[in-house]
C-alpha cells in the first residue's frame, strides 16, 4: 500500500519538473506570444485568449501521452 503512494507521489513530482521546464523553455519559444493569440487591451483592461498557445500545446502533450500509452 505504502510502494503505491510513494509510487504516485515520485509520479506527481515528475509531471511538476515537466510543466516547469516546459514554463521556463516558454519564454524561449515566445509561447503565449504567437500569431492567433487573442489580446485586446483597453484602458484599463487586458483581456488575453492564447488560442495558438494552447492548440500547439495540446498537440505536443497528445503526442508524448500516445508515445507513452505505447510504452
Amino acid at each position: 500500500m505504502l510502494d503505491q503512494f510513494g509510487r504516485i507521489f515520485m509520479l506527481i513530482g515528475v509531471i511538476f519538473f515537466l510543466l516547469g521546464l516546459m514554463l521556463l523553455a516558454g519564454g524561449r519559444f515566445n509561447l503565449g506570444k504567437l500569431p492567433g493569440d487573442i489580446v485586446v487591451q483597453k484602458e484599463n483592461f487586458v483581456f488575453y485568449f492564447p488560442v495558438m498557445t494552447g492548440i500547439i500545446l495540446s498537440i505536443v502533450l497528445s503526442l508524448l501521452f500516445y508515445l507513452l500509452r505505447r510504452r
